[in-house]
This record gives C-alpha cells, sequence and structure tokens, in this order.
C-alpha cells in the first residue's frame, strides 16, 4: 500500500444534439401545418434545454467540491506542519527496518495496528503527547453500531486557552472509498492524501465534503445510501468521545530496571505490558 501526504503547497461535456430535418407535413391546404409535428419538435426543444441545465449543475457542484476540498487541505498551522513531518518520518523508519507485528495472528508484513503504535511510540519520543484513541457508539435509528481505531496529538495551549487536537488517520482515503463510484467522486477522492494529519475542525470540514459527494454520487446512480457512509456515521469515527489507550514506550530488553517506589504513572506502565497492539497492512511507501 503506497501512503500519500498532502503537500502543504501544492467534464462534464454536453454532446451537442443535432435535429435532422423532417418533411413537413400539410393538410392539403397551402402553409397549414400539422400540428402535433410543431409539439414534439417544442418538447425536444424543451428536454433539450433540461438536460443542458442539469449537467451545467452537476458540473457546477463538483468543481465547487474540488475547490472547497483542496482549500481545506491547503490551510495548515505550524503545529501541524511539525506532527505531520514527524508521522511521515516516522512511517518511512517503519517502512525501512519493517513492522514487527506481535498480534496473535501475525501478519508477514506486519500489520496496520502495530504501524499506527510504531507510529504512535516514535512521535512520543519526540516529544509529542500522542495517545491511541477508540471510537465507539451505539445503533440508532439512522447508523448502526460500530468502533474506529485512530490517534491524537494534544498541544497544551496554557489554562486560558482550549487544547488544540490533531487526528492522524492513516487509513483516511480508503475510509471514502466506493466500490461503484462515479468518476466525478471518484477524481475528487485522487486528491485526498492517504494519510491524514490535521485539525479536528478542518477534518469536520472535509467529512462533510465527502459525504455531501457521496450522497450526489449515489443519487445519480439511483442506488441507495449505505447507513455507514452517511455523515452521522463517518462524523463518529473521529469527532466523538473516544477511549484513550494508554501506549507508553516500554523500556528496552537490555535495560536493567531498578525497583522503585510505587508512583501513580507506573500504574499506567503496568497495563502497557499487556497492550495487544494494530488491522493487517503492507509495506507503505510515503511519496
Amino acid at each position: 500500500m503506497i501512503f500519500h501526504f498532502f503537500d502543504e503547497v501544492e467534464e462534464f461535456s454536453s454532446g451537442s444534439s443535432s435535429c435532422g430535418s423532417s418533411s413537413t407535413g400539410f393538410d392539403g391546404k397551402e402553409g397549414v401545418y400539422h400540428e402535433d409535428v410543431e409539439e414534439d419538435d417544442d418538447a425536444a426543444a424543451v428536454d433539450t434545454a433540461e438536460n443542458s441545465s442539469k449537467a451545467e449543475a452537476a458540473k457546477a457542484f463538483w468543481d465547487s467540491q474540488e475547490e472547497l476540498l483542496l482549500s481545506t487541505l491547503r490551510r495548515t498551522t505550524s503545529f501541524e506542519s511539525k506532527i505531520r513531518k514527524a508521522t511521515k518520518e516516522a512511517i518511512m523508519e517503519l517502512n525501512a527496518i519493517g513492522v514487527n507485528c506481535v498480534c496473535q495472528k501475525r501478519a508477514v508484513d506486519g500489520c496496520r495496528k502495530c504501524m499506527r503504535k510504531g507510529v504512535c511510540d516514535r512521535l512520543q519520543k519526540g516529544g509529542f503527547s500522542c495517545t491511541i484513541c477508540k471510537s465507539k457508539w451505539k445503533s440508532s435509528q439512522e447508523i448502526p453500531a460500530g468502533e474506529h481505531t485512530y490517534m491524537e496529538v494534544v498541544q497544551d495551549t496554557g489554562p486560558k486557552r482550549s487544547e488544540l487536537k490533531v487526528i492522524i488517520e492513516l487509513n483516511f482515503k480508503s475510509e471514502f472509498m466506493m466500490a461503484r463510484g462515479c468518476e466525478e467522486y471518484n477524481r475528487l477522492l485522487e486528491r485526498l492524501p492517504d494519510v491524514y494529519v490535521g485539525k479536528t475542525d478542518r477534518l469536520k470540514t472535509l467529512i462533510k465534503i465527502l459525504c455531501s459527494a457521496s450522497k450526489k454520487c449515489m443519487k445519480e446512480n439511483k442506488m441507495h445510501m449505505a447507513p455507514w457512509r452517511k455523515h452521522k456515521y463517518m462524523q463518529a469515527k473521529w469527532l466523538g468521545k473516544p477511549e484513550k489507550q494508554p501506549t507508553l514506550i516500554l523500556p528496552e530488553l537490555h535495560m536493567e530496571i531498578r525497583p522503585s517506589r510505587p508512583k501513580a504513572s507506573m500504574l499506567t506502565f503496568d497495563f502497557s505490558d499487556n497492550l495487544k497492539i494494530l488491522h493487517p497492512a503492507t509495506m507503505i511507501k510515503v511519496l
């Protein structure tokens, strides 16, 4: 699998329908036309105008969605850029040395769960407050129950300002893929990075754009909108109140650990020994 990051600086051709010349019908009197011929011509003209108008409206919709998506992706802060750079370096390092899968069902080339853990550990070593989060939500009349795992980095902005959260999703583009997506939707999807690293409000905007586009695509293809593609379901993946898993970095095996007095942080440390670590994935190439 190839992972792409979005760099900060980065048709409808409506066919003209020709009307063939048809013989003009007369009722025997010179200059008098059959009324049904005129009505057919008028109906054809109306249909052509309506089709042209629909095509123009559809093109305007997809163009505006693409422009809005790109402008959202280009916006960034220095904090987001630092995390994006560190995440990219972590993935490159893990690709080089290989992901050591420690799951019960081990994957040959490592797995996404272990990759996520490896990235999180390296971000913590780099001084970022990174945690692995799992969101869970119950079923409702609109959407089914589900859960999703991702990473979150929090910047401490002081007591007077709310903390800044940055979401890291290693499988971002795949979350919005459709088996039978229309050409315009697939082209919009190609604009997305494989790995998303950005603030929650930016992610919220992207979800709205993509869910609106998928709804339009489904409607044009006369397909049913699956509940797991709805806006509310996609929001629940990253924008709810997740459970944060302790992710303290374990000491190297060759290090001698001396007993010390019990401390509050040791409770978290003990739990990390029993953590199971990352879904199957292949080697990741960062472009």
